[in-house]
Formats: C-alpha cells, structure tokens, sequence
C-alpha cells in the first residue's frame, strides 16, 4: 500500500550530541576525512546503508545508541575536537584574510548546477562539479562567495540499463527536509520567498533553501511550494528539463530570482552585500537584467544602469560548441518581460537587443544567453588556455574588425578541489611524508609550482598504493555490476562470473563523462578485434571500466551507450571491460583513484576543459588524451601520453575517427602497456612509478582549485570590484553619454594618410622609422580616442602575426580641415617580412578593454596599398 502523505520524522539527539546536529548539516563533512570517521563510528551498519550521508545517519540510528554515544566519554571528546576544528574553519583568518585590501567584500556565484556531495544531487556533469568544487575552494581559502543556484525535486535523473542495454532513466523524488539542507526565515519565522511576475497577472514564488559549504553560503530557489499553481510549482522540478518555456522561467528564476535572494540573505544575515556577481554560464545572465532594474529606481536610465552593472560583472563560457548554448524564440523572451510581465521599468527592446544575435551568421529571430551574458559582463573568461582561444573565435562577431587575439575574452583554467576527489590513502601518503597540516594546505591553497616532497616517496610506496587503490576499485566494480545485472532482470545463479570481473594486477584504464557524441564515448570500438586483442593479452592485458551517461533526449548517446555495453556483454570480455550505469560522485571517488590510465578521446577542440583527468592525475593516475582542453596546456611526455589528431577540414569525420582509434591503438599497444608490465631490478615497473611521481610532482599544484579560485580573485574578481567601485552613478552616466556619443560619431572616424620615414623595401634589424598619420575624428577629440601603430610579422596575405601596438601622439592642432596630425617612432625589432597598420580605438579611463566598444577605424584597403608592407 502506498502512503498518502510522507513526513520526515527528525531525531531528537540528547543535549551532549547536539554538536553532531551542526557538522551534519555543514557539507564541510564532504571533503573532511575525519568528520566522515566520526560519523561512520556512530553507527558503521547505518553508515553504510545511508550511502554515507550524515542527515540519513542521523534519521535512522535508535535512541538506545544514542543514549549510549551520549555516555561515551571517548566518543563526546572526538564530538568536540570536530565540532571545535568546525567553528575554527568558519569563523578564522584564512588565505583571502591575508591579502592586500581592496578585494571584494563578497562576491556572489550564480549556477545552474552545483555537484558539492551526491547527498545532495543537484548536478548533471562538469559544470556542476566544477561550480561545487569552486564554492569548496573559495571556502578553504576565505574567499566571502555567496552560491547560488535552483533545489530540483527530483535532481538529475538515475540511470538504469535494460537486458539490452538501452538507457533507462528514473527520477527520485527529493523531499529538502531529507536533505542537508535548511530553509531561510524571516524574523518571525515564516520561510522567506521571493516572487516573479509573470504574463497575464500570474506569478511565480519561491523559497529559499540554504547549504552551508563549509564557510560559503549555497542559496537555492525551490518553486514547489502550495502558493504556486500546478505549472508552477514544476518550474524546479528537474535539471535542463522541459521544453524551451520551462527552461526560460527556470533561467528567470536562477538570474532574477537569485539576486532577489542574495538581497534577502544579506538583509536577514548582515553578510556585506555582493560586490561582484559571477555568472558560470549563460543560463543565469537574467541576474543583470534585475541588477539594472534595482538600478532604476536610484534615477539611472537604462544606459547608466548597465555600465554601472558590467563593471561588476564576471562572465564566464563553459562550452566551445553553440549546440550548448540555450537559445529561445525573441517573442517568447518579449512575452516574459515587460508592464505586464517581469521588470516592467524596463524597455522590452532594449532586453531583446542584449541577447539578439544581430551579427554575422546570427540568427536574427534568436535570443542567446551567452551573447547576453558577454554583452552584460565587463570581463569574460573561457575555462583553459585553448578553450579562451576558441572562445575568442566563436565570439568574435560580437567584436568586428578586431583579430580573434584581441577579443576581450580571456581564460582561467578549470581545477578540482584535492580534499574532495584525492582518496584518503594517497593523503595519507602525503602526510606521512610533510605532516597532515602541510599535505592539507599544498593542496588547498595551491601556491606552489611544483610538490618536490613526492620524490622522497619511495617506489615501492607508490606502487603498493596504486596496487591498494586498484584493488578497492575491482571491489566496487564487482557490487555495482552485481545490482545492475539484478536491475536488468538476472538473477544471482546467473551472476557467478561477476566474481571474477577485473584483476588489480592488470593495467586499468577509466573513461567517465556525459556522452554527447563529440566525446566519441565508442572511438575504443572502432576496430572491436584490435580491442579484444588488447583486453585479452597474454602477457599484457588491459581493462577498462566506463560509465556515463546520455541526456534523457538524446536518443543518439543512448545509442552509443547500448553499442558500448552490448560489447562489454559479451561473454570474451565481460571480465575485462564493464559499464556502470548511473555516474555520479560516489562512483567518481572511487573510480578516479583506482584507475592507471584516464582516456579522454573528444574531437579537438571541442572540450572546453575535462577536469575528470584532472582529478584522476590527483591520485597518481596517468593521462592519454586527446591534446584538448587543460591537456592542451600542461601535457608533458613525462607523465602521459598525447593521441594524435586529425583534425584538419581536408578530413571527413568517419576518416577522423578511424585515423584517431587506430593512434589510440597503437599507443596502448606499443607504449602504454609495455611500460606498465616493464619490471626493474626490484621487480617494480620503474618507469611507469617515475611517471606517475612526476604527475603528482608537476601537475599536482596545476590542477588545484584552490589556484583557479585565487586567479578569479586575482585577475576578474578584484579588477571587477575596483570597477563596479569607480562605476559611482554620476561616473555611469558619464561613460553611458560618451559612449552614446563615440558611437554615433564613430562613422565619420577615418585613418586618411600613412607615411613613413622608409625609402626601402628592406631596412636593418633594430631601425627605428618615423611614422605621420592623418586622421580624421569627426566630432570627437583626441581625448576620445588612441591612434596606434601595429607592427610585427606579415604572412603571405600580409596579415599582421604577433603584431605589437605604440600610441602615436597627437601634434598640434587640427588642420582647416578639421584633421589631426599623428606622429610617433615604428621599431623594426625582428627580421623577415615585416608589417605594419594604423587603427584608431575609443579610450576611456572607465573601459576595462579598448576592444570593449567593438569599435575601430583602419586605413582604407587603397590607403593600405600605398603603406603597410615595409620588408617581404
């Protein structure tokens, strides 16, 4: 029978437990080995069975433990040591507390996903982890983050496989008061809300749910409340589900709803208000629109009011492929927003002009979230080195006449964070060599370039801990694929071979990620024969353990998980090769460690960054990948292995993949295996222990989040707060009006005579020429503007390479015709053909980048013949 209505019934601890109430219910316990023993010795059977989440734990242990633990004077000591430790966390100096003044007072960090614990499934995949993983670091570093995101009802879905191997999908309902999780209160106790307006005289409400993330607020906004209609209440129910309107009010509700938020939290709190707001994705760009809506009501236009929001605005773009940007419809957009919708003070026209696609190869008819996110935001970055590049390209309309180089987009690296993903025995391993507090701090705070400790380490340590880590691995397998043989329908007779699934002696490799098809889950396919031979070599076996999954709508990514798991069951290889459905963090933390080799396979460069590899470096696991992403930029031969790709256009991509599968191939073959099963002196693979002393040594200090946080604080969120502080409303109509008045000037700026001092086609190396420009500037003034100089390289369309710029000066007055003499040196500082260019950019002290306008004046292509080219 089924109940009618469900309760949480809650424990009641005795006075001398309370503490246990207040680690609970703080996620620091998360990536806090010690909290996590604490816990696990209130009662190990429970522990377990609570999928080791501290809320279950506690909702299910009997009173008679209870009173027992209460009695237990070693117990209540180990209470206290933790509950103290805590409370120093919170509430001491930390990195942040020792820098120079001037940074934030708080900053606040909107995202759609947040993957924090899998006691508290709010996440899908990289981003989400990566948006938990920067909210843990920013609380180990004291960063003052305020996160902010939406409570699903039902998260992201479970994922199961049918006898044939299709991808099924489930979607638990979460009741919050089961979750670590508490609801934000006015002062006289009634839950706090906010509200959306919505067409036809409807609106949308709101709780406000908190996680405590360690030292960082989590507010996430919860639409399944009584004071919403049916349609309503379902704006949360699931992550990226739904059709395009749902999605949109969703977006509304991250973006509008969460400033609402943060405004309440910080009323109820008296946490110092946002100085900086950072928006991890485009699906929270609305926060803007609000932002200037506050704005309105202080007396600034809509002009004012955006300049005054940019400055303080971070933007950062998750992904390199438009397919995974959200686009709506503009009249659906226009429907949302208005006198009779959201943000009535607000010109319709001008919210539809930040999102429009109103540049070459747009959609004119499309409002883009991303465009809108980077039209909103002063500064903008993408997620590693290769991915800003791609970025600046993909962008690159939003700033024409500009080179994809200059493009204000810039890159902080993705990291992970250590205490999260490094599995307790190789912390351990690190203490026992520096101390528990120094392996601790190396690898929160990330400020070293490389961790030399590692290379006291013995060989023999590491290659017992690798063989340890291993093995925990073949455990956890063999459970999982037990259940998810059970799930599709077999029964235990049938399952005796799952006993011998894997060997910890045989070289492992993972592969984990959502599959869309440009992460070519099935490249390891391509030739199924060749595979086998690897996964059944006599003196060289490899195995591999993969899991992801596909989106519930993809239909073709479930196909390429059924092509995978139909292999994997196939009775040859079942030994060697498994799938596991249902990915998640609990499954990541143990895959990561036990694996030898991470495989990433992507079509280059469409990985933004794939922190997975990141994670599995950690632990001293070692890379082969694609040269994609974060790999792109830190891939060394000393510590993995780099897959050839393929990816010119001359290249079809059936051609792409055979020619990569059979790259992968051979690595395996020739290189990966061999060095695995090599024996030294000692009877250990001495080469394969060097490689991974030399990942943990290098990469290390890398791949930290605790060094992304400090570059967004270092290099976004603190030029950002010194902006959004100089933005004072009279200075936001100044740079509004100038603005206004350099556009609507800017056709009449022309580069009209170029010469130079140069009477040769060629001219020794460290020459310095005498350069005159003629401009003309309409109705601006020198002020307004900065002539350059552009010099470097030519190739053979004569397109400047490497070029450098040098401000001409302006001299004297303008001529009778209105135009202005320019002059200044031109160094002729390297050799070959050399080049050069005059442009003229807009200048003010308020801009943050002189591409900011995405405005320029170049000489005319017949001025450009007579100059330019000074040596071919």
């Amino acid at each position: 029978m089924k109940a009618i209505r469900r309760f949480t019934v809650r424990p009641v601890l005795p006075e001398a437990l309370h503490p246990l109430s207040d680690l609970a219910r703080n996620l620091r316990w998360s990536w806090h080995a010690e909290t996590r023993d604490l816990f696990q010795s209130v009662d190990p059977e429970h522990w377990a069975a609570s999928e080791r989440d501290p809320v279950r734990l506690l909702g299910s242990v009997s009173s008679e433990r209870l009173a027992e633990l209460a009695e237990d004077r070693r117990f209540l000591r180990r209470l206290a040591a933790a509950a103290d430790d805590l409370k120093d966390y919170v509430s001491g100096d930390r990195w942040y507390q020792s820098q120079t003044s001037g940074l934030p007072a708080a900053i606040a960090y909107f995202s759609p996903e947040f993957g924090i614990t899998a006691a508290l499934p709010q996440y899908s995949g990289g981003l989400g982890i990566l948006a938990g993983d920067h909210l843990k670091a920013a609380s180990d570093l004291g960063v003052p983050l305020i996160g902010v995101g939406l409570l699903y009802r039902h998260g992201y879905f479970r994922q199961s496989l049918s006898r044939d191997g299709w991808q099924q999908e489930h979607y638990p309902v979460l009741d919050p008061n089961e979750l670590p999780v508490s609801l934000l209160r006015e002062p006289d106790g009634t839950p706090s809300q906010v509200s959306l307006a919505l067409p036809g005289g409807k609106s949308l409400h709101a709780r406000v749910w908190l996680a405590q993330v360690g030292r960082v607020p989590l507010l996430m906004l919860d639409s399944d409340i009584e004071e919403n209609d049916l349609g309503e209440r379902g704006v949360t129910d699931r992550l990226y589900g739904g059709g395009s309107e749902h999605r949109l009010l969703q977006e509304m509700l991250l973006g509008i709803g969460g400033v609402r938020a943060v405004r309440t939290y910080c009323r109820l709190t008296g946490h110092a208000q946002p100085e900086v707001f950072h928006t991890n994705e485009g699906h929270a760009g609305f926060l803007g629109l609000e932002r200037i809506h506050e704005l309105s009501y202080e007396d600034l236009d809509f002009d004012a009011a955006l300049e005054a929001v940019r400055a303080g605005t971070v933007f950062t773009t998750h992904t390199p492929v438009p397919a995974g940007i959200d686009r709506f419809d503009r009249e659906l957009v226009a429907r949302h927003f208005g006198p009779d919708a959201e943000l009535p003070r607000i010109d319709v026209e001008r919210i539809l002009q930040l999102g429009m696609e109103t540049y070459p190869g747009g959609e004119p008819n499309l409002f883009n979230m991303a465009v809108m996110g980077l039209r909103l935001g002063q500064r903008a970055n993408g997620v590693s080195l290769l991915h800003g590049q791609v970025s600046r390209e993909m962008f690159s309309g939003l700033w024409p006449g500009f080179d994809p180089d200059e493009v204000p987009i810039t890159s902080v690296t993705n990291g992970v964070h250590a205490p999260t993903w490094v599995a307790p025995e190789v912390f351990r391993l690190g203490a026992r060599q520096i101390g528990a507090q120094r392996t601790e701090d190396a690898m929160t705070v990330g400020a070293s370039d490389r961790w030399d400790a590692v290379a006291e380490i013995p060989d023999v340590d590491i290659w017992d801990l690798r063989r340890v880590l291993r093995e925990q691995l073949v455990t956890e397998v063999r459970e999982r694929m037990r259940a998810s043989w059970r799930q599709r329908g077999a029964g235990t007779a049938e399952l005796g071979w799952v006993d011998g699934v894997l060997d910890p002696d045989v070289l492992t490799i993972g592969f984990a990620r959502r599959v869309p098809s440009y992460k070519r889950l099935t490249l390891m396919l391509r030739d199924r024969d060749r595979l086998m031979d690897l996964l059944l070599h006599p003196e060289r076996p490899i195995q591999i353990v993969v899991a992801g999954k596909a989106h519930p709508a993809d239909d073709g990514g479930k196909r390429l998980v059924q092509e995978l798991v139909r292999f994997a069951d196939d009775p040859r290889v079942r030994h060697r090769i498994v799938f596991l459905p249902d990915y998640g963090m609990a499954m990541a933390q143990k895959l990561y460690p036990g694996c030898d080799i991470w495989l990433n396979n992507p079509l280059r460069p469409l990985e933004a960054c794939g922190t997975s590899g990141m994670k599995a470096a950690l632990n001293g696991c070692l890379n082969l990948s694609v040269l994609d992403g974060w790999w792109d930029e830190w891939f060394q031969p000393d510590f993995g292995w780099a897959i050839p790709t393929a990816d010119g256009t001359a290249v079809d991509d059936d051609r792409r993949d055979e020619l990569e599968a059979s790259a992968l191939y051979e690595l395996l073959e020739q290189r990966v295996a061999p060095r695995f099963y090599e024996r030294g002196q000692a009877g250990l693979p001495d080469r394969w222990i060097e490689m991974v002393r030399q990942t943990l040594t290098h990469l290390g200090p890398k791949v930290l989040a605790g060094r992304m946080v400090r570059e967004y604080v270092e290099r976004l969120y603190t030029p950002a707060a010194h902006a959004h502080r100089a933005m004072s409303p009279s200075s936001a109509r100044e740079l509004a009006v100038w603005k206004s008045r350099v556009r609507a000037a800017w056709p009449h700026v022309t580069v009209d005579h170029v010469e130079t001092s140069a009477g040769a086609p060629t001219a020794e190396l460290g020459t310095t020429l005498s350069l005159r420009v003629r401009v003309g500037l309409g109705d601006l003034a020198p002020d307004d503007v900065e002539v350059q100089a552009v010099s470097g390289r030519v190739d053979s369309e004569d397109g400047i390479t490497d070029g450098t710029t040098a401000p001409l000066k302006p001299v004297g007055g303008p001529d009778l015709e209105g135009r202005w003499l320019y002059e200044g040196p031109l160094s002729l500082d390297r050799t070959g053909p050399f080049g050069y260019t005059v442009r003229i950019l807009p200048t003010h002290r308020l801009l943050a980048s002189s591409a900011e306008l995405g405005l320029v004046a170049v000489p005319s292509e017949e001025l450009g013949e007579g100059a330019g080219v000074l040596m071919r």
